[in-house]
């Protein structure tokens, strides 16, 4: 025989639980041998601090969880013909509580004869007599003070800090249902709702639900239960299926807060969105009545529907950006930089609206209570976040899912799951579907739609979040949400980056940019340039390959990415320029600037990302933007004007020519290595060329070796000046050197692909310019001993290195020359500014003859070598970078010598503050001057224009 002591706080029992996970426990139940029930004595064991509330907060494991079982609840066996004593001698009860550790008081026992029960109760045991099971349950719950039978789906006892008055409760109740019931009011909550807490009531045989707003101080306009009950009135009446709305009371004297009351809809809710335990048919068939009835919300005539006043009309996605920026800061806790991008990006990314119907707002597989036996819809809930706006929000919002893992702890995804073999749609398809039911085209901007969507319920969750630290939270998972809002704002600016790749795509005519004639600011914001000579900017003109000397006449697409790129320019880079200098020569400038990091995911999602790749190297638009060269050198020039601006929109070299040299002769897998992360601005590279021992202005100079040995490539040799080499980032190294020293004396040179982890790459120290470090990339001076390397690593094959560099200093090279153009252009600006504000010998700077000579000079010299660059490039996209030799020499040789006049004139006229790093004026100096020899030395080339011109007339 077997006896069972229920302890009165401390209670299993083999009563059936609907509780949240309870299939999980029940199945941990079982594989541990654990008494079924046991959920139940962890529920009440410890309050807040019990297992079972630590394990939902993710405080314990699933071992732990069940070793607390294990000591909370013993499973104790009793057998009488084991002890050889039974039942009704008060022996048994005493080993029992002698095993269980319990008082007589702390128990209680349940049995259906009388002698048993009497036996019990004379040593002070709590009795209840079992005639019926189901009247002794109702009695051992008024007993302990809490139900157990959940028979209700998807609910729980009350939480504590949840509960509502019951007795005020059931007096209004009988007032409006007219009733006097002869039982008492039953009241569980449902596990769902995260914002309004939802409770099952039921008085007599009346199952009601009630929906009530949070207690304490709300944020505003949220959880209004009163939209809730007129949009699921009028929906009721309009066919949609919704619960069956009772009443609505906004006297708080009742439970504290207004609510509303509806019918009780038994039906089916999944919780899982991978649908366990269905067939694919199955799957599919509940996602298109998902579909189908969002279709039916969005297709409520709103006048019909009493609904045209529900919300305001047109703007829909320009307030909802708004307001929950509003309730993310009202809730903020701490700084979420993904969250702070999103706040700028949103606003300026919105797609035109084009239809305004009902939206749900919140409208998710789990808000659905579908038939026990069929796919059929019964019952669409938690309209709190309902208006009129943009449908499509709606449908974006319904795909969250598809994009959250499996393991998702507020909800279940299916990003990891194989849809096509569950038979549920991917979002694409889903997508297709809703537009094909409501006879609409499918949208382009879908990945705002994503965006909006994965932002707004990242500022949902901080919002829970923030009223479960004040204990205001309706469900017991809240406290979790803090750090889930970090991940969903991170998933919302993947879309956000995506949308900004698709910038490239089209992009809508504005009117000609109006700019003053060389009108600049002083250090933080550059202006704009314009000339006197204006060109047609019609596409026509364009597509004739005119040379576009002025941004006005830049084609519609480029002009648009021209003026986004200056205000990016004017909003993030300038002002950051001051704290981005000060890390620059602070005891971490070896460590890239986590301020630098945040730029380029803004960058990206501007779709100011990857400009530099020319048409002619990806004309499929496959990497980069697609500009010609004379497009991106207007562009390019912008950059120039800031120290820091080229790698913030991944433009900055070494790394731009060897992306291009990558896409121009790298193999499919060396793309895929190499390529795709320099892309995506998730590594960096280096250019090993120059050497300490040769002038290596001469690549065919070039002694370090690279010799085949047992399938591999291993590479000895000195390098410096290897810019990037020293960033903690750079993964690559694109090498030269020398695999067959007897070849004719262009083919001896080979180009090898190293990673930076290979062993025997050696960096001896940072090299400086004018003691500039120019950290965290650096200059560094490096030895290659016996370095390793792949032959599938090498670039073409052996021979062709120097055909490959002479390909590399194309267009790579000559962006230098636009950005040293900008880079005057902010010196030039800088020293007007500055000798209008200074006085010396009795009169202002600017009235002195030689800085008015000054400044003529370097307006006429910029002015010169824009010229000379725009044709440059210009020539490189008609004729290409062979034919276009002259040009690129002749701008190498002008740019660079141009932009030190310019600047140091301007450093002049700073006086010793010029000198400072106060200024970038200094730095602006060392690039420049270093320039003339990185991109060849003057003399390398003034004799190669020479013999071009001598050929030429000759």
């Amino acid at each position: 025989m077997v006896i069972t002591l229920f302890p009165k706080l401390q209670l299993f029992v083999h009563i059936s639980f609907h509780l949240p996970c309870v299939s999980l426990l029940v199945e941990w139940e079982v594989q541990n041998h654990i008494p079924s029930g046991t959920i139940v004595k962890a529920l009440i064991s410890g309050g807040e601090n019990g297992p079972w509330m630590k394990f939902m907060r993710a405080e314990i494991t699933t071992e732990d969880f069940l070793q607390e079982f294990g000591r909370l609840c013993p499973e104790i066996v009793v057998e009488s013909c084991l002890e050889g004593v039974c039942k009704p001698d008060p022996r048994m009860y005493k080993l029992c509580l002698e095993q269980l550790g319990w008082q007589p008081s702390e128990s209680i026992f349940l049995d259906d004869l009388g002698p048993n029960l009497k036996a019990a109760a004379g040593l002070g045991i709590h009795t209840i007599k079992v005639d019926d099971p189901e009247t002794a349950v109702k009695e051992l719950e008024t007993l302990l003070g809490f139900p157990l039978r959940m028979a209700v789906p998807n609910t729980r006892p009350v939480r504590k800090t949840m509960e509502i008055p019951k007795d005020a409760l059931e007096k209004y109740l009988k007032d409006l249902l007219g009733i006097q019931p002869t039982g008492p009011l039953e009241l569980l909550q449902f596990d769902h709702g995260q914002s309004n807490p939802t409770y099952y009531v039921k008085l007599a045989n009346h199952q009601l639900v009630l929906r009530k707003k949070p207690p304490g101080t709300l944020l505003p306009s949220a959880h209004a239960v009163e939209r809730e009950f007129r949009i699921m009135k009028a929906l009721g009446n309009a066919g949609v299926p919704v619960p069956k709305v009772l009443d609505l009371c906004e006297d708080s004297s009742v439970v504290g807060t207004p609510f509303y009351l509806m019918e009780y809809c038994p039906g089916r809710i999944y919780k899982d969105p991978s649908l366990p335990g269905l067939e694919p048919s199955q799957r599919r068939a509940i996602y298109t009545a998902m579909n189908r009835v969002l279709c039916k919300i969005h297709s409520v005539d709103l006048k019909a529907a009493g609904l045209e006043d529900y919300g305001k009309h047109g703007d829909y996605l320009a307030r909802q950006v708004q307001t929950w920026i509003k309730q993310y800061r009202a809730s903020e806790t701490s700084t979420i930089p993904a969250m702070e991008r999103l706040i700028e990006w949103l606003p300026l990314h919105l797609p035109r609206q084009q239809r305004t119907t009902v939206v749900h707002g919140d409208f998710r597989l789990d808000n659905l209570l579908f038939h026990p036996e069929t796919a059929e819809v019964l019952a669409v809930l938690d309209w709190e976040l309902s208006t009129l706006g943009d449908p499509l929000a709606d449908v974006a919002y319904n795909c969250l899912a598809h994009y959250l893992p499996s393991g998702f702890p507020i909800q279940p995804g299916l990003s990891d799951c194989d849809l096509t073999e569950l038979g549920i749609p991917t979002a694409e398809d889903y997508f297709r579907m809703y537009c094909l039911h409501m006879g609409i085209p499918p949208i382009e901007n879908w990945n705002f739609y994503m965006a909006f969507s994965f932002f707004r319920i990242a500022a949902i969750l901080q919002g829970v979040y923030k009223r479960s630290l004040t204990g205001q939270a309706s469900s017991a998972t809240a406290k979790q949400t803090g750090k889930l809002t970090e991940f969903m704002s991170n998933l919302a600016w993947d879309f956000a980056i995506k949308e900004g790749f698709q910038i490239f795509k089209e992009m809508p005519a504005t009117k000609p940019l109006m700019r003053s004639h060389h009108t600049w600011s002083l250090l933080r914001t550059p202006g704009t340039r314009s000339y006197v000579t204006s060109t047609d900017s019609s596409p026509a003109h364009a597509s004739k390959g005119a040379l576009i000397f002025s941004p006005e006449g830049l084609p519609h697409r480029v002009r648009e990415l021209y003026q986004k790129l200056k205000e990016f320019m004017e909003r993030h880079v300038y002002p950051a320029e001051p704290e981005l200098q000060r890390h620059q020569v602070s005891a971490e400038r070896w460590t890239p600037s986590p301020l630098v990091e945040d730029l380029k995911e803004k960058a990206k999602a501007e779709g100011l990302w990857n400009l530099f790749l020319p048409l002619e190297t990806d004309p499929e638009k496959k990497y980069g933007a697609g500009l010609t060269n004379m497009e991106y050198a207007h562009l390019c020039e912008v950059m120039g004007t800031s120290l820091y601006a080229p790698e913030i929109f991944n433009c900055s070299a070494p790394d731009t020519g060897n992306m291009e040299l990558l896409v121009r002769y790298g193999t499919e897998e060396q793309k895929a290595r190499w390529l795709i992360p320099l892309l995506e601005g998730k590594a960096r590279s280096c250019f090993a060329m120059t050497e300490p021992q040769v002038a290596s202005s001469d690549a065919t100079n070039i002694e370090s070796s690279i010799r085949e040995e047992d399938g591999f490539y291993v590479i000895n040799g000195h390098k410096w000046w290897i810019t990037g080499i020293l960033d903690p980032r750079c993964q690559l190294c694109v090498f030269m050197g020398k695999t067959d020293p007897h070849a004719p004396r262009h083919q001896q040179q080979s180009i090898l692909l190293v990673p930076m982890d290979t062993p025997g790459i050696k960096i001896i120290r940072p090299l400086t310019v004018y003691g500039l470090e120019d950290a965290p990339g650096g200059h560094g001076e490096v030895l290659f001993e016996q370095v390793c390397v792949p032959k599938e690593n090498i670039i073409l094959g052996p021979g062709r290195g120097f055909e490959i560099a002479q390909g590399r200093l194309g267009p790579g090279r000559i962006h230098h020359c636009m950005r040293l153009i900008g880079c005057s252009e902010r010196a030039l600006a800088l020293m007007k500014a500055r000798v209008k504000s200074r006085v010396a010998f009795g009169k202002p700077l600017v009235e002195q003859g030689t800085v008015l000579a000054d400044i003529a000079l370097s307006r006429v010299e910029i002015e010169q070598a824009r010229l000379l660059v725009l044709k440059a490039a210009h020539v490189m996209d008609v004729v290409g970078n062979k034919a276009a030799a002259l040009d690129i020499a002749m701008i190498k040789m002008v740019a660079p010598s141009m932009a030190s006049r310019v600047i140091d004139r301007a450093i002049q006229a700073f006086g010793a503050a010029g000198l400072s790093s106060n200024y970038p004026l200094a730095q602006f100096f060392a690039g420049a001057r270093a320039l003339r020899f990185a991109d060849g030395p003057d003399e390398v080339h003034r004799a190669a224009v020479a013999k071009m011109e001598l050929k030429h007339h000759s």
